[in-house]
């Protein structure tokens, strides 16, 4: 026996071992390092340290405030990178209307601002320290421009300075700010007292389980039918994400080559259930999709398996409009090229390729009037995971 590859969920463990994979759900009672030796305990013990490799997806993702100058540009582009960060953004502002804008309630795990190529200054001033003033936020990082930092360094404590995202022309610079980003919702999740335990069972590095699903799209090919240009869904309990090529942002601001991903943090099954029925009900096509799926709106209320599976289908809706040309607000995907997509996550042992492709065509066929629909693959036995953590741990 190799590697042990352990899978930690909102809602599911999954253990992959010799081409074998098992899923347990957890007890949200326990530890999960106690739940997990429980359920597995055999397992792991004929394994080394050195030999089990371990991610998770159990933190659901940062949720970030975004601070900028003009919606075209520094929004814009800052939107752009903290969704292919793994970031949950809560919401925008304008800073010429700063005063006009509620107060979040909730802590913020991330407040960039953002604004002005390096040759502007004078930008920033009082109303955004007396607006910073009454947020509850645990990180907050500067990307713009040059002559503004001395502003920032006085004024804003432990702010962290990165290189402006906006250059003199006006294009993206997403480096900095991405890899900012990235690691903290990596060390979101393992700084987690419940994940850092786990490192007594494990001598590697823990990552995060879109990081690691995103390693394994270029080796997709080897494994699964799947023909370019593509998508992969994962919809779990916490999140739903969306991992894409670069060459299908419709607003191409991403520069670098190779795969991104964006993660939905409010379109889970199961921890983020209310967000997901709250999207729904404010789709103007999902109670049509109801009908089709022999169900009324009632169904969104009802706490059953049948209820769970229409969510689940609703959530494959509902994460194509989001970044499809219909819906403003999330990056725009072109998902009228795509040629295949792949889905994965808790999901596929739920719905069947029957319940897949009823969706698929409704949103082909309804909403962008397609009379086809993409090629449909579904991982059941969580390949694509393996695939993934194999690739990363070599």
């Amino acid at each position: 026996m190799s590697k042990l590859l352990i899978d930690v969920g909102s809602t599911y463990f999954k253990a992959s071992s010799n081409g074998k994979i098992e899923q347990f759900f957890r007890n949200f009672d326990k530890t999960i390092e106690d739940d997990l030796k429980e359920k597995c305990g055999e397992l792991i013990a004929k394994f080394e340290k050195e030999d089990i490799h371990i991610c998770s997806s159990a933190n659901g993702g940062l949720s970030t405030l975004i601070i900028g100058v003009t919606n075209s540009f520094s929004l814009k582009f800052a939107t752009n990178i903290a969704y292919n960060s793994g970031i949950n953004i809560i919401d925008t502002i304008l800073f010429s209307s700063i005063k006009s804008y509620a107060i979040p309630a909730e802590l913020i795990d991330v407040v960039i601002i953002v604004g002005g190529i390096d040759s502007v200054s004078g930008i920033f001033d009082e109303k955004l320290l007396k607006y910073l003033k009454n947020i509850n936020y645990s990180n907050i990082v500067y990307v713009g421009s040059a002559l503004e930092v001395e502003f920032m360094r006085e004024n804003i404590e432990n702010i962290v300075i990165l290189d402006n995202i906006v250059n003199n022309r006006l294009q993206v610079e997403e480096e900095g700010l991405k890899h900012y980003l990235t690691n903290l919702y990596q060390s979101d999740i393992i700084g987690k007292e419940d994940i850092k335990e786990l490192y007594h069972i494990t001598a590697n590095q823990i990552y995060s389980t879109p990081y690691i699903v995103n390693s394994s799209l270029e080796s997709l090919h080897k494994k699964f039918d799947v023909v370019d240009p593509f998508i992969l869904i994962d919809i779990g309990g916490a999140t739903t994400d969306i991992h894409y090529g670069t060459d299908l942002v419709h607003d191409n601001l991403i520069q670098e080559s190779g795969y991104d991903r964006l993660v939905l943090k409010k379109l889970g099954v199961y921890k983020s259930r209310d967000s997901l029925v709250f999207a729904a009900k404010n789709n103007e096509f999902v109670y049509e999709l109801l009908n089709l799926l022999n169900v009324t709106e009632n169904i969104l209320e009802e706490k059953s398996e049948n209820a769970t599976k229409i969510l689940m289908q609703l959530s494959i809706f509902l994460v194509l409009y989001k970044v499809s040309s219909q819906h403003e607000g999330y990056i725009t995907l072109d998902v009228e090229k795509l040629n295949s997509i792949v889905f994965t996550g808790g999901i596929t042992k739920v719905l069947s390729f029957d319940d897949v492709e009823l969706i698929l065509n409704f949103f082909y066929k309804k909403i962008l009037g397609f009379h086809q629909i993409p090629t449909i693959i579904i991982d059941t036995e969580y390949k694509i995971w393996t695939i993934g953590v194999e690739d990363v741990s070599k």
